[in-house]
């Protein structure tokens, strides 16, 4: 972890977990999720990264945000490799990584799921949506 003194790079790991992932699928422990699926947030690129964050209400927002079927899960995971700061976020839209957002090629295991989180009214998803619709920014991948 970094300390207060240092500033963070886009390799330098804020966190060393607990981490989560939302998504729609369902899923058990010990199932890996890997990188190679489609992105929720332009479905036309293949994402060669997965990702995750340390921050529970995060991810249940990437779940409400999932595309397909299924109620939103959110599941505490960990990663099998190596792991980054999400370029998408660090310092490109916020300083740091407010997000707590982070990307690996290696899967992450799941250890278990998490089904207390602050989830998004119907109001705040079709706002998030709208936000992403007119986001015109490149997905580093």
């Amino acid at each position: 972890m970094a300390d207060e003194t240092t500033a963070p790079t886009p390799t330098t790991v804020l966190d060393e977990g607990p981490f989560y992932h939302g998504t729609r699928a369902d899923l058990r422990i010990g199932d890996l999720l890997t990188a190679g699926f489609n992105s929720n947030y332009k479905p036309e690129i293949v994402m060669n990264h997965i990702y995750f964050t340390a921050l529970p209400n995060g991810a249940g927002l990437a779940a409400a945000l999932a595309q397909g079927p299924g109620p939103e899960r959110v599941y505490i995971v960990e990663p099998t490799g190596s792991f980054e700061n999400d370029p998408n976020v660090t310092d490109k839209k916020f300083p740091g990584n407010p997000t707590r957002s982070y990307r690996s090629q290696a899967p992450l295991r799941i250890v278990g799921e998490l089904t207390d989180w602050l989830r998004q009214t119907p109001e705040q998803i079709q706002h998030w949506r709208e936000l992403l619709a007119k986001n015109k920014g490149e997905i580093i991948n």
